[in-house]
């Protein structure tokens, strides 16, 4: 472990030159970000409250067996093309620039959302979704990339927290707006929510002519065509290769791959349970399940603000790794505690907050953390395969979460079978180096 951190020491002190000020430009490109991440987490939640809505009135009849499989089939779509987008976004965002990268993929989800409010069956719906991902993908890594080499190093975590945030908005915004639409357009309201996925296509005017492309990377570009003509090589190495080149960089890759599996695997196993868990329970207490379950989404994407948000400061106070070690933890006892909690509703919404902070906040440690472990050319490529193979590996979950609520005999005990997963994450988190306070690796 000490030789991984030297390395990153090392590379974080040639050729980086950071202005130390937050002016116009930084909170420009933090703005465009935090807005195509929150767009991004408004497609993922619109899915997962509208699917049993949408897979109802596309095939009208089917059991509840086989709706609960339809839409966990159709989140599994969006996240293998998440998966696939992702990654080959990720290493164009090395060739082409953060912001047109960033551009294409609003852009492109925007347009394959509206066209999945014209779904008529559900098989279309499903490869809507696919394509959708594809798009949805790459804007995070872009995003993260153009983030931490924009903002100062005193500054970086804090501005990268913000803008993991925008996902929970996204979502609080999408479970807000369905709390409405759903009671006043009946049958047809899911399409309603597919149709305002289009509104991100307005900031592509903004990032157009507001946001600056990456200094950083316009410079590491500079130098590797340079060194490349006087040395008479080719113009640029493939990024994905270029990646494993470092010593040691194959072990680390393995490490926070695992754990980003775990992340992306615990959320996506317990998000799509929650709602109809608590719709149930208010359903037993004599109120509308429907709502309440559009409520507890609210309740969990609260929480996960209140972590995104606070992430970049307590990485900052104690460090990257025990800020990582504290929040998986926190994941863990998040399910414990909703094991143990009484079929109440009130409780129950409770620890719902609680799982929110823990199991999608924690998801701030990515933009935190990968970004400093590469150098600026193949930042985005490393970022984006970590994140989007994460989602690969992950994407069975929504399916094998069916099965495992009637395998296990409930959601409580479903979620903390899911949290326990943690486990591996900090085994992994052992073996990486810390990286605060230090520069970016060139």
């Amino acid at each position: 472990m000490a030789t991984g951190e030297t390395q990153i020491e090392q590379a974080g002190t040639v050729g980086i030159t950071e202005d130390n000020g937050i002016g116009p430009v930084q909170m420009r490109v933090l703005l465009s970000s935090f807005l195509g991440w929150m767009f991004d987490g408004f497609e993922t939640s619109t899915l997962i409250l509208v699917g049993m809505a949408a897979m109802r009135s596309l095939r009208p009849g089917a059991g509840a067996d086989e709706i609960r499989i339809a839409v966990g089939t159709a989140l599994g779509g969006t996240l293998v093309g998440w998966a696939l987008g992702g990654m080959i976004g990720s290493i164009m965002a090395d060739y082409v620039g953060r912001k047109k990268m960033l551009m294409i993929s609003i852009l492109g989800y925007c347009a394959f959302t509206a066209l999945t409010a014209f779904s008529q069956s559900v098989t279309m719906l499903i490869a809507l979704r696919f394509l959708t991902g594809i798009f949805l993908g790459t804007e995070w890594s872009t995003g993260t990339a153009l983030v931490a080499e924009t903002w100062p190093t005193s500054a970086r975590a804090k501005a990268l927290g913000v803008m993991q945030s925008g996902y929970g908005a996204g979502f609080f915004l999408a479970a807000a707006l369905w709390l409405f639409i759903q009671p006043m357009t009946g049958a047809s309201g899911w399409r309603c929510m597919f149709v305002i996925g289009v509104l991100p296509a307005l900031a592509l005017l903004y990032i157009r002519r507001q946001v600056p492309e990456s200094k950083l990377w316009l410079a590491a570009v500079a130098h590797e065509k340079e060194d490349a003509r006087l040395h008479g090589g080719a113009t640029r190495k493939f990024t994905l290769l270029q990646m494993f080149e470092e010593k040691g960089a194959l072990a680390r890759i393995a490490a926070v791959l695992m754990i980003a599996s775990v992340t992306v695997s615990v959320f996506y196993g317990i998000v799509a349970l929650t709602g109809p868990h608590i719709g149930a329970i208010a359903a037993k207490q004599g109120l509308v399940a429907s709502k309440w379950a559009s409520i507890s989404a609210l309740v969990y994407n609260g929480g996960s603000i209140l972590g995104y948000v606070s992430a970049g400061f307590i990485a900052d106070a104690i460090g990257r790794k025990r800020y990582m070690y504290l929040s998986f933890c926190g994941a863990i006892l998040s399910g414990v505690l909703m094991y143990f909690c009484p079929p109440v509703l009130g409780a129950e919404l409770c620890c719902v907050f609680v799982l929110g902070t823990f199991t999608l906040g924690v998801f701030s440690w990515m933009p935190i953390y990968l970004p400093e472990l590469f150098h600026t050319s193949v930042r985005a490529t490393a970022s984006g395969l970590i994140f989007n193979l994460a989602r690969l590996v992950s994407f069975p979950m929504p399916i094998l979460t069916a099965f495992l609520l009637s395998g296990l005999g409930g959601y409580q005990p479903t979620v903390l079978a899911l949290t326990l997963l943690y486990v591996f994450a900090i085994a992994a988190l052992i073996t990486l180096p810390e990286t605060k306070g230090r520069a970016l690796p060139a």
